[in-house]
Formats: structure tokens, C-alpha cells, sequence
């Protein structure tokens, strides 16, 4: 097989065997198509005939040209799953990319905002007209109950209890209830009681939040109004919607939150991805220390 007939067969096998989403394909397609790209333009092999070696001068080379650890790593990580592939096909005897390894990415921690900055935050909306009902809802919830963007606008109106104080959320096919706090069951319940009805292009619409066409939120349409309430409040650091997810994990952690509470919250399948908010608590802390205590 010519690596074009490769890369279509992958394609094939991405789409009709293993399922993967519109994303994971075209970052699987782009890695192995500048993969190919490499070799066809610095070596004379096909890929049936690539080695160890030549999957990690290929990851020298990016590291050279100025690619991140991570893209290096997920670059690998499609390369291995190619090779899987071919194994699998009988195209190559064994898989060139195991046991390759590239330098770990380092590790960011999150950017959070301070009380005063969320609080100045979620006072942008003014709730003066539609926009700034609907506007002011989303930012409370956002922020009471740390749920991600993709939940947020994936919302529909019977998620809600306003009553109970509650709003129900999925992701990954697991299903999680998060409660609310007063301001937020009043900021959304203003917009579902004041404007949402006169939003709707459809009274049959099960989005709880709709743009400005009465269709459901998009994460673009969410993004641009974080981005627009950031200048707004003039605020230096760069938010986005992740920022008030972070927020919300830190401020629980600093106020007394055990652990367990917070990832039940903020549907995390592995502790470890919420224990990343005690590494941003202990830091913030010793920043503190390091700038006001007088023999620091």
C-alpha cells in the first residue's frame, strides 16, 4: 500500500471501526498527514518501512521546529495508534512508535480569579434587557456550579429545580446534580420567568439558554460574551469559560471543601485531576506569605 492508501484505510478505520468524534479525527489526520509530509520531504522511506529511529528523529525534528511537548506527545500518540493499525492489517511486523518517549509536557497550573475579580465579573450583565438577563444567568451558574461550557449550554429547561436549588448536568454519559447558590437560583430564575419565552424561536426549544435567534447557546456564542464582559470589567487576566470552572474548584479548596465534594461537583472520574487545585491553593498561599509577611 502507498502511504496515501494508508492514510485513507486509517481514515476508514477511525470512522467506521473506532467511533471517533469529528475532533479526534481531524487531529488524527493532521498528525499522521505531517508525519507523512516529513518523511516524504527529509527521507526516501515509506511508512511500512519506518524505525524506532526514524519515529524519533521525526520527534526531534518537531521539538527543533518549535513544537511544544504536548503537540510532540499527541503527535506520538497518533503515530502509535497508525501502527497499531497496521499491525493489526499485517502491513508491518511490529509497531515503530513504542516505546518512544518524549520529554513530559510541563505542567501549567490554572489561572483562577480572585473573589473581588469573579464578583466583579458577574456584574457586567445588566438586567436591563434580554440579553443581559440571559447573560447574568449564565455567568452565576457558570461560576455556582463549576459545570464545564459544553454542559452549560447542552442545558435544557427541564434540568433545572428551582425549587430544589439544583441543576442536572451530563457529560460522558454519567449524570451529576450540582446545587446552586440563592444569587444564581435568582439570576436564572429571573431569566426563565422574565425573557427566555421571548427568546425562543420555537416554543418547543429545550435549550435552557438561546442566542439572540432563539437556538440553543453555541460554545463560540459563549465564548464571545465571557471575552466581552472581561473588557467590560477590565479585568487583566485572561478568562475563559474553564477560568470560572478553576475559580469555583480553588475558592471551595480555600473555604473548606473536602476533595471528594469537589470532584462529585465537578465530574472528574480520576481524584487526581482535582487534586491540581491543591497544588494552585498551597501556591497562591506561599505567594501570599512571600509578599506580606515582613522577614520574608
Amino acid at each position: 500500500m502507498s502511504d496515501i492508501e494508508i492514510i485513507s484505510d486509517f481514515e476508514y478505520y477511525l470512522v467506521n471501526e473506532k467511533h471517533a468524534s469529528v475532533n479526534t479525527l481531524a487531529s488524527y489526520l493532521r498528525d499522521i498527514n505531517q508525519f507523512s509530509a516529513y518523511l516524504s520531504k527529509y527521507t526516501d522511506i515509506m511508512m511500512t518501512d519506518v524505525t524506532k529511529r526514524d519515529v524519533e528523529n521525526y520527534g526531534a525534528w518537531q521539538k527543533k521546529n518549535g513544537k511544544s511537548a504536548s503537540s510532540v506527545s499527541r503527535s506520538l500518540a497518533s503515530i502509535k495508534c497508525l501502527y497499531n493499525h497496521l499491525v493489526l492489517l499485517g502491513q508491518v511486523e511490529y509497531n515503530p512508535a513504542s516505546g518512544v518517549v518524549v520529554d513530559k509536557a510541563v505542567k501549567k497550573l490554572p489561572q483562577i480569579l480572585t473573589s473581588e475579580e469573579v464578583e466583579l465579573l458577574l456584574e457586567q450583565p445588566e438586567c436591563s434587557d434580554m440579553k443581559g438577563y440571559r447573560d447574568r444567568a449564565m455567568l452565576e451558574l457558570l461560576y455556582a456550579t463549576g459545570m464545564r461550557v459544553s454542559e452549560l449550554i447542552s442545558l435544557n429547561i427541564d434540568d433545572v429545580n428551582l425549587n430544589a436549588k439544583v441543576v442536572r448536568c451530563e457529560s460522558h454519559g454519567k449524570t451529576r446534580s450540582v446545587p446552586m447558590y440563592p444569587a444564581a437560583v435568582k439570576a436564572v430564575s429571573n431569566y426563565i420567568n422574565t425573557v427566555r419565552t421571548q427568546m425562543l424561536a420555537s416554543h418547543d426549544e429545550p435549550a435552557l439558554f438561546v442566542n439572540m435567534s432563539g437556538e440553543r447557546m453555541s460554545r463560540q456564542g459563549f465564548w464571545k460574551i465571557i471575552k466581552y464582559y472581561q473588557t467590560k470589567a477590565r479585568i487583566d487576566k485572561e478568562i475563559t469559560p474553564h477560568t470560572l470552572r478553576h475559580s469555583f474548584a480553588a475558592h471551595l479548596l480555600e473555604n473548606g471543601a473536602d476533595l471528594h465534594s469537589i470532584q462529585e461537583m465537578l465530574g472528574h472520574a480520576d481524584i487526581s485531576s482535582t487534586q491540581v487545585y491543591t497544588q494552585l491553593v498551597n501556591k497562591q498561599l506561599k505567594d501570599v506569605y512571600s509578599k506580606a509577611h515582613p522577614r520574608a
